[in-house]
């Protein structure tokens, strides 16, 4: 008889043990999932904090499918970073310089930027593993908001993040935070508040007249 209770408790401890196990959701599907989340949403707009480096920036964000991108900032005041799809371009108040950059024959762009396609980039050129488990845990010290912590490993040297840790809202599966760190260990943090999705934005949101008193730079990114 206690052979067989013996052996009873130790089926339903494997038994639960497996189901407990199989619960699990591996970091790559939940990545998926949060990818799968994103290109259901047809537009959104968001409060959005920049840290690059020891330079603190802030504004408002909007995205439309597929490849439309906008930034307006409230710090610094009135610069502008806009992607049409075909055109980045970007208003430096400060410096009254408008530097444009034609992006021809791509699907991403600039917009890479919590959008469908940088998450497909992201899965492509990156491992994805939790940063220390599945489980919900604050944003950051101090935080009573929770997340769910991703770190992407980059596949190759060639990639300009060495890594890239994604904090996640469990629930909506919609991306708080980014931080990409380089090589050389600058970090970039783009933090991501107050949502708002499908709200119909219209095509003209992204089309930019930048001040005509500015000085004009094309192709900035190739310029010697």
């Amino acid at each position: 008889m206690k052979k067989l209770s013996l052996f009873l408790f130790l089926s339903l401890f494997a038994i639960s043990l497996g189901t407990a196990q199989s619960s699990i959701l591996t970091a790559a599907n939940f990545f998926k999932s949060v990818s799968d989340t994103y290109a259901r949403i047809r537009d959104y707009e968001a409060n959005i904090d920049i840290k690059a480096n020891k330079t603190n920036m802030n504004g408002k964000v909007s995205f439309k499918q597929p490849s439309l991108l906008r930034i307006d900032f409230n710090s610094p005041k009135n610069q502008v970073i806009c992607f049409n799809g075909d055109m980045l371009t970007i208003y430096l108040p400060e410096s009254s310089a408008i530097l444009n950059q034609s992006v021809q024959g791509s699907g991403n762009g600039g917009a890479n930027l919590a959008t469908p396609q940088g998450l497909a980039l992201m899965s492509r050129y990156y491992s994805v593993a939790y940063e220390n488990s599945p489980n919900p845990v604050p944003l950051g010290e101090g935080s009573e908001e929770n997340v769910i912590k991703l770190i992407l490993s980059r596949r190759n040297t060639t990639e300009a993040f060495r890594y890239i840790k994604l904090a996640v809202l469990p629930d909506s599966k919609l991306i708080r935070r980014i931080e990409g760190i380089t090589p050389q260990g600058v970090s970039f943090v783009f933090t991501f508040s107050n949502y708002a999705l499908n709200q119909g934005i219209s095509d003209q949101r992204f089309i930019y007249d930048p001040p005509t008193s500015a000085n004009n730079y094309n192709n900035f990114l190739y310029s010697e």
